[in-house]
């Protein structure tokens, strides 16, 4: 009697096994294109000859970069996939059309109502650990502080006028800097529709650019038109910043 419950058991188990292998390989995979676009006001930002305002200044848009991390697509009953971390890293360079179309590959089929990024490189990989691959990357986008103290996660300049000042430079240069001054920030955003995967798609993601100056805090140019490492100013420079993310899907 034993051996015949053994039997089924084991049995049992192998029926289970090849069940849990047949839903594995039966899982459809596809690609999803996350698709970038800055703006001002509705309208795609125009580096070097578009003029914007701000609550306090005008001003010109010469460079914006910034490293996207850590995707996460959220489904519908709560699963997370994450797209594999060392392929994770990617520059959204305004300069380049092409690097605001990031193409994730092999992505479940299945319905998601989230997603999840990071804006900078998270304190286990940071300053440079675990994502070589990304180097070149970074170096190629001027991503990377000169002195080899890691990534800058958003790189943004240009000029502006204020009562004061007239066509006067500007650069935000943030990241972090050891653990003391942590600038990694985590973006999640809603669909307004469920995300129905099928053989090709591709997801919208806006920036509100001016949000950088107005957001969570107001920062004003003729106060202070050169953030790098500083303790007070960059983390508000970030946390604009992770405002300013939305999406129409």
């Amino acid at each position: 009697m034993k051996k015949w419950w053994l039997l089924f058991v084991v049995l049992g188990f192998v029926g289970c096994s090849e069940d849990s292998d047949d839903q594995a390989s039966s899982q459809e995979f596809t690609e999803v294109t996350l698709q970038f676009q800055n703006q001002i006001e509705g309208e795609n930002v125009v580096l070097n000859s578009e003029t914007y305002v701000n609550s306090e200044e005008t001003y010109e848009i010469e460079t914006l970069r910034y490293i996207i991390s850590n995707i996460v697509l959220i489904a519908e009953n709560g699963e997370e996939f994450a797209y594999p971390q060392a392929e994770s890293y990617f520059v959204v360079n305004e300069e380049n059309e092409a690097s605001k179309s990031i193409i994730l590959e092999n992505i479940p089929i299945q319905n998601y109502e989230a997603i999840r990024f990071g804006l900078g490189v998270d304190q286990s990989n940071y300053p440079l650990n675990g994502v070589n691959n990304f180097v070149p990357t970074a170096e190629e986008n001027n991503m990377l502080w000169s002195w080899s103290a890691g990534y800058i996660f958003l790189h943004f300049e240009g000029n502006y006028t204020s009562a004061t000042e007239n066509d006067h430079l500007f650069a935000y240069h943030i990241g972090s800097h050891g653990q003391a001054l942590d600038n990694y920030k985590e973006v999640t955003l809603d669909f307004q529709n469920t995300l129905a995967l099928d053989s090709s798609n591709s997801i919208a993601i806006t920036s509100d650019v001016s949000k950088i100056f107005e957001a969570e805090f107001s920062l004003s140019l003729e106060e202070i038109d050169d953030i790098q490492v500083d303790p007070e100013y960059s983390p508000q420079v970030m946390a604009n910043f992770s405002q300013s993310f939305s999406t129409q899907q």
